[in-house]
């Protein structure tokens, strides 16, 4: 039993004080104290064993007497005691201030830093004093004033434990805090240096130092080290909670069935030996939230926020039970926890989650800005966080701001490139602004999915089908929405695999015993929810293709199985009127206000209907009243409202102009005031406006709005305006841009009425009529007429046609006889024509005058006759022109056949001159060749030289004088031979001249260049003139007889005189 032995002052006796027995009330213990003036160090350790017991009151109350002022005053010369006495209630300040929240947590701080200070002033370079400030600045995280504290007891004494543990744990902790990722390593590498430091400086420290080990090994990634450093802790020191709860955690995320039971083993451990260590209840909640025993943990989180008063792990408890009643459904309970849970922490940094399910339950309760506030915070220590980003995305959605959700959305994509629904999201947002890229998104996730191996959603296929559908390409949409519907009826019938039947049952659009038959004979009819309105538009396609059959198939069947499916009702009922079934399509709408005798779809399209007929138009205003009222003034029901008063001032029967005009300003002002006002993009209502301004002739105000509207309906295929087109054009007609209105006939025919329409062709044929196209006007009612046989009107207008054409091509003043002809033809048909109206007339009643059609007869007849002589003229004129340009093509034939002939003649001329040409320079070759050889045939005897050079110089003068009389010869045979070509050439001066000039240069180089020029390529110099000076005259007189020589074996050609520079050249 541990006691403390108090000195009585002025004897050697003393009190015995057991440590186990201290007095409830400290004053007892601090009388003696006083009384005897115990040492001061006695005071400490009663007060450290009040701490241990629990009792913080006494242990204050001891503490702070001890450091009163009298005790200063008293205990001057004690430092030590002092300052440890001093720190001692820094670190209970510092302890307290760490736990408790502010204000407290800032007045703890306050009052250990004073108590520090005090304890500075009279030791400054007291370690324990720098390590307890270091502490306070660790617990107010102050990290690098922390550092800087323990580094001055480092640097004095670089083996002190306590510094050494500090400044491991500052490191960690900025390890912690740090964001780069490079720079938190090397902080958790600098804490493991150190606490390897502190370990071998004190080895036997406690086993929970090498905790800190651990935790950095964990940190830096060496898993299994650090597995081993708790492992360590453990043989240590058993029953190390802290040790056990880390080993669990780290079997636990090993995510493997025996690491987990591992790490449950190892919790119940830790569990076992403290039930109250709020870590392991925490983890043990969270463990069994995931199994599903809700109960389990929400009686373990109410134990750990029982057993501790720590923020963080307060926190930690609260979101696991927030969490658990989020699972089950309680959505009120679990905001309160989050809440709380958020309240506990004091910055999102130290734990984030409970912001993300308090922002979860403020997005159900419609709590959109505090929503966005809470995942805000998420993104403040995640910024990168995608379901953060997404729920802020479908916040700003909500909110109306596309333009920012769109951002976010595209913020997670580029985040996290294989998120499906972030692409999603996009495409839906970007559907009505950007179809093309709505598209790309649409695409992109779905292709994700089928990479990942994951189903398609019915709702993103059909999201797809539908824009395709929206743009016009029918072939793909058909594919989406195939493959979102899958297996079904619908497959068998697009297939045609259930017989006959089919066809003759698709037509009783009431009639739902065809699907009753086909449940008898075993054919699955399932149709599942989700796949309701995929089929619905699957049909709507179908209608778009003509494939009416068909899509009434699949619209009955969806009345089949879910009866009260209205719309279904309403596109039967359309199908019908475009059969001109007007009755049927009427009952099928009073089916569906059997439904819903208010629904204001079916009102409107039952007065469309009634407007059309004299007897019921009046009743329609009723039905469009009454569909306004059930959508509180809808912009369709004004719209109608609007058509209908038009309607009312363009009736066929009498009525006063007042009673008009009232009519169509109240049409007017429905239109602009009522739904233009508040719809401003309704085309509609514009289009209404426009033709109350053309009817006006506002042709320009009415020009405007119906360009505005044909560019805003060009962009969507739901948008059937065929209306708009004829306006345009009609305004184009009537200020007489023929052209312009033509376009717009023909696009309006190709685009909604697949060229099939006779009153567009009428408008087309009457536009060509005015802008004097007669036979576009003719071809144009053609067509019309071939579309509606029995129209005889049409047959009139083609009559009409055909006598303008024939009058304006017989008052041209330059016609040719192909259109002369033509007119001839046109009125015989049109004589025909009219001749077929005649009698028609006669036996029923047309609306035609029949004076006015035989005025039309004889009319025509007067022109055919003037034709006819027309004609004549113009077939006499073109024989004529026909033999004038026979005679003209005869003599440019001769005339080109001539020109050829002389070009052939200068071809051969040219050719026969360049075949003489080559023969001379061949010639000149051969001869140098014969030279060349007879020299080099003297050279090889040179001792018979000076034997003959006298002999030769005898004879020089005879030889000399035979060279010039044969060379004479030769000069007069060459001149007559080219003489003899010169005559043949006479008749061409140009080919002459250019021969001769030629001859002549070929003469004069032969006479002068020749010589000089074989010599010194022949190499002819005397080789033993250079031995030999006095016997170069007979090396001439040898070169001389060879030359003489050579032009005797040829004596037809010319001889070569030796120039000038002959005797030259052999010095």
């Amino acid at each position: 039993m541990a006691s403390v032995y108090i000195p009585v002052q002025g004897t050697e006796e003393e009190v015995r004080v057991a440590l186990d027995q201290l007095p409830h009330d400290a004053s007892d213990i601090l009388d003696i104290l006083k009384a005897e003036q115990a040492p001061l160090h006695l005071w400490l350790i009663i007060a450290r064993e009040y701490f241990k017991q629990g009792k913080i009151d006494q242990f204050r109350q001891i503490l702070e007497e001890g450091s009163g002022p009298e005790i200063d005053e008293y205990y001057a010369d004690v430092k030590y005691e002092r300052i440890a006495i001093l720190n001692a209630l820094g670190a209970f300040h510092t302890f307290s201030g760490k736990v408790e929240r502010a204000p407290q947590k800032e007045a703890h701080f306050k009052e250990a830093t004073q108590y520090y200070n005090r304890a500075s002033r009279i030791d400054e370079t007291e370690p324990s004093t720098w390590i307890g400030k270091g502490q306070l600045c660790v617990a107010k995280g102050e990290l690098q004033m922390a550092s800087d504290s323990f580094k001055i007891v480092l640097d004095e004494d670089g083996n002190n434990f306590p510094a050494l543990l500090g400044q491991a744990s500052v490191y960690f902790l900025m390890g912690e805090t740090e964001q780069q990722h490079k720079r938190s390593l090397e902080h958790y590498r600098n804490s493991l240096d150190l606490y390897k430091r502190a370990l071998r400086v004190y080895s036997n420290c406690p086993a929970a130092v090498r905790l800190g080990v651990a935790f950095c090994r964990y940190k830096l990634g060496q898993v299994e080290k650090a597995r081993q450093a708790f492992q360590r802790v453990l043989q240590l020191d058993p029953e190390n909670v802290d040790a056990l709860v880390a080993l669990a955690i780290m079997d636990l995320q090993t995510n493997e069935a025996s690491g987990i039971r591992r790490g449950m083993e190892k919790m119940r451990r830790a569990f076992e030996i403290y039930p109250y260590c709020t870590l392991a209840l925490n983890h043990l909640a969270n463990h069994y939230f995931f199994t599903g025993q809700h109960f389990v943990v929400e009686q373990l989180t109410e134990t750990a926020l029982s057993s501790s008063n720590h923020g963080l792990l307060k926190s930690h408890a609260y979101y696991n039970l927030a969490r658990s009643y989020h699972s089950k459904g309680d959505i009120e309970t679990a905001g309160r926890y989050y809440l709380a849970s958020v309240k506990e922490i004091s910055k999102p940094q130290d734990f984030v989650l409970p912001y993300i399910g308090l922002g979860q339950i403020q997005l159900k309760f419609g709590d959109l800005k505090a929503s966005l506030a809470s995942f805000e915070k998420v993104l403040e220590v995640h910024p990168e966080n995608c379901e953060s980003l997404k729920a802020i995305g479908h916040i700003h959605a909500k909110s109306g701001e596309n333009e920012k959700a769109i951002e976010t959305f595209k913020k997670v994509t580029r985040i996290d490139p294989k998120d499906h629904q972030a692409f999603v999201e996009l495409g839906e947002l970007l559907v009505e602004s950007d179809w093309a890229a709505a598209m790309e998104y649409l695409k992109t996730a779905r292709n994700l999915l089928k990479k990942a191996g994951e189903d398609v959603p019915v709702e993103l296929l059909n999201g797809i089908g539908l824009l395709h559908f929206e743009k016009g390409e029918f072939e793909m949409a058909e594919q989406c929405f195939k493959e979102a519907l899958g297996d079904g009826l619908w497959v068998s019938i697009m297939g045609g695999k259930l017989g006959s039947s089919v066809i003759n049952l698709s037509v009783q659009y009431k009639d739902q015993s065809f699907f009753h038959q086909l449940e008898e004979e075993g054919v699955p009819l399932e149709l599942h929810a989700n796949k309701v309105t995929t089929l619905f538009n699957y049909a709507r396609l179908l209608e778009e293709l003509h494939d009416t059959v068909r899509a009434s198939l699949f619209y009955r069947l969806i009345i089949f199985k879910y009866p009260g499916y209205i719309d279904a009702y309403l596109r039967l009922a359309a199908i019908a009127k475009e059969r001109n079934n007007v009755q049927l399509s009427i009952e099928l709408i009073g089916d569906a206000l059997k439904i819903d005798d208010k629904y204001p779809n079916a009102l409107s399209m039952l007065g469309s209907l009634e407007l059309q007929s004299d007897e019921t138009w009046l009743t329609a205003k009723e039905r469009f009243r009454v569909a306004k009222e059930a959508t509180k003034g809808d912009a369709y029901s004004l719209l109608q409202l609007g058509n209908w008063n038009y309607f009312a001032a363009n009736r066929p029967e009498k009525k006063a102009p007042k009673f008009e005009a009232t009519h169509r300003e109240k049409a007017m002002e429905l239109y602009q005031s009522h739904v233009l006002k508040h719809h401003r993009g309704n085309m509609f209502a514009a289009n209404g406006i426009g033709i109350l301004y053309a009817e006006k002739a506002k042709w320009d105000i009415a020009k405007e709005l119906f360009t505005q509207v044909h560019e805003a309906a060009s962009g969507s295929i739901f948008v059937h305006m065929p209306d708009v087109w004829i306006n345009l054009a009609h305004i184009y007609f009537a200020q007489g841009h023929f052209q312009q209105a033509v376009k717009m006939y023909q696009n309006c025919l190709r685009k909604f009425f697949y060229n099939t329409d006779a009153t567009i062709l009428l408008y087309l044929a009457r536009t060509h009529y005015e802008a004097e196209q007669w036979q576009d006007c003719r071809k144009t009612l053609l067509r019309a007429i071939h579309l509606a046989p029995s129209n005889y009107l049409l047959r009139f207008n083609v009559g009409v046609s055909m006598q303008k054409f024939s009058a304006s091509t017989l008052q041209k003043i330059k016609r040719t006889v192909d259109e002369v002809r033509a007119t001839v033809t046109e009125l015989q048909n049109a004589i025909r024509v009219f001749s077929l109206l005649s009698v028609a007339s006669t036996y029923h009643s047309h609306g035609f005058d029949e004076r006015k059609i035989e005025t039309h007869v004889e009319y025509c007849k007067h022109l055919l006759d003037a034709a006819k002589v027309h004609r004549d003229a113009a077939e006499q004129a073109e024989q004529q022109n026909k033999q004038k340009m026979e005679v003209a093509r005869q003599i440019a034939l001769a005339e080109e056949a001539r020109r050829r002939a002389e070009e052939q003649r200068k071809f051969q001329l040219e050719r026969r001159r360049e075949e003489d040409e080559l023969k001379q320079v061949k010639q000149q070759e051969e001869h140098f060749e014969r030279v060349k050889e007879q020299w080099k045939t003297s050279s090889n005897t040179p001792g018979k030289r000076k034997d003959r050079s006298k002999h030769e110089d005898e004879e020089g003068g005879s030889e000399k004088r035979r060279r010039k009389g044969s060379r004479r010869r030769k000069d007069q045979k060459t001149k007559t031979q080219y003489g003899e070509e010169e005559d043949e050439y006479r008749d061409e001066p140009e080919a002459d001249d250019d021969y001769a000039n030629m001859s002549r240069d070929n003469d004069g180089d032969n006479s002068e260049k020749a010589p000089d020029h074989l010599l010194a390529a022949a190499g002819l110099e005397d080789s033993d003139a250079e031995d030999d000076m006095g016997q170069h005259q007979s090396a001439i007189e040898r070169k001389r007889r060879a030359w003489s020589e050579s032009e005797d074996d040829e004596p037809g050609q010319r001889p070569v005189q030796p120039s000038p520079g002959a005797n030259d050249l052999s010095e």
